[in-house]
């Protein structure tokens, strides 16, 4: 299965586009952002957990990545609420549930080779966040490959610069303004390598996950 495979296009999904499908697991469903492959595939998706839902235990070949968008995510490891970023490295494994359901944004084998983390963080603590120019900053992940944060920006505020190897952003509160396109909360967008994008934060200002770096590597034909 091939969903906004060609890494070279920009893509930009709003929630108006979401097109839910279920999971083999009942109570697990799912909008794919992007893939390559079949069940076991490197996919970027939103994942809806009814309450009392769960997913049997499964590895991680070439990592995952969530963030938790709403409610409660859970494994054996612990409870997530919504604000929680989990990375875990190939090889991991785990059995997910939720009791009172969840929303969460999940990135699947797409971690490079010698990526070894497992981080636990909590966004919504302030103490996690620094100054950024104007606005504020989380740092969630950095290596040679990637790089990855929570930003706030204030109303109006442009995001400046260009993103060399590429950028991936997931719209948490608030809107963005891309050209004429305004891109609300649940919106998610990939621009390829060498993209120089015109962002604004929308009249309430914007919170968005970022990542960068990334694509670079898959412009060369690596993951």
């Amino acid at each position: 299965m091939l969903v906004n495979a060609d890494f070279s296009l920009p893509v930009v999904v709003t929630p108006a586009r979401y097109r839910w499908t279920s999971s083999p697991q009942g109570g697990v469903e799912r909008v794919m952002l992007d893939r390559i492959g079949a069940e076991q595939a490197r996919a970027t998706s939103i994942v809806r957990y009814a309450p009392d839902s769960s997913f049997p235990a499964h590895a991680h070949p070439d990592g995952e990545e969530i963030l938790v968008l709403s409610g409660v995510f859970s494994d054996e490891s612990g409870d997530f609420p919504a604000g929680w970023y989990l990375r875990s490295p190939s090889g991991s494994s785990h059995q997910p549930f939720s009791r009172e359901g969840a929303l969460i944004f999940v990135k699947l084998r797409q971690m490079a080779p010698d990526d070894d983390s497992r981080l636990r963080i909590d966004t919504r603590d302030p103490a996690n966040w620094e100054q950024h120019g104007q606005g504020a900053r989380c740092p969630l992940f950095s290596n040679a490959h990637e790089q990855v944060c929570l930003q706030r920006f204030a109303p109006g505020q442009a995001l400046s610069g260009a993103w060399e190897g590429g950028a991936e952003l997931l719209v948490l509160e608030g809107e963005l303004l891309a050209g004429g396109q305004r891109c609300e909360r649940g919106s998610w967008m990939r621009l390829p390598a060498g993209t120089r994008p015109q962002l604004v934060a929308g009249e309430a200002g914007v919170c968005f996950y970022l990542k960068t770096g990334h694509l670079a590597r898959l412009a060369k034909g690596t993951q």
